[in-house]
């Protein structure tokens, strides 16, 4: 799935999923140095759907229920370009979007032209593609890179999970 021919070219936009995970932030940093690296904007995107899905949703629909997913969906995108840049990525233009959808559709959907690089993370060590990368394969019309997370030893994950905010508090400040 992985390719990138047609992507130093200075037409189109290098597009990139953004769940805020330890694959997206991968991809949002790979995304902004090819972008960078071939003189084309950056679109970062976050799709989002009501927790309990559409057709649910549209059975008891809750403007103020969505404007809090949507807004949800907003923070984390602002988060992972804190995470990863802290703030903008320096020398490439960005834009920011939240998309309400599905990431198998509405990445593909912002990707339309040849010339488009889409940037996807996933997680290290899959011997098979996820069901979003399958999808997003089937729907795209251009190239798509996957983007592997960086390795976490077992043990120091299961360390990760069990911290909260206080324990990467500054003491004596």
């Amino acid at each position: 799935m992985a390719s990138t021919a047609g992507t130093e070219s200075g037409d189109g936009r290098v597009v990139v999923g953004v769940s805020g995970s330890l694959a997206s932030l991968a991809a949002l940093r790979a995304a902004a140095d090819a972008a960078r690296r071939s003189g084309r904007p950056l679109v970062a995107v976050t799709a989002w759907e009501p927790p309990e899905g559409e057709a649910l949703y549209l059975r008891r629909p809750d403007p103020a229920w969505a404007r809090h997913w949507r807004a949800e969906a907003r923070a984390r995108l602002d988060g992972a370009f804190d995470a990863a840049f802290g703030g903008a990525p320096p020398g490439v233009g960005s834009e920011r979007r939240v998309v309400r959808g599905r990431p198998a559709s509405a990445l593909p959907g912002l990707a339309v032209h040849p010339h488009d690089l889409l940037v996807i993370g996933t997680r290290p060590g899959r011997r098979r593609p996820s069901r979003l990368h399958r999808g997003i394969g089937a729907r795209a019309v251009c190239p798509v890179l996957t983007v592997p997370a960086p390795t976490v030893p077992r043990g120091l994950r299961r360390a990760l999970r069990r911290m909260t905010a206080e324990d990467f508090a500054l003491v004596g400040r």
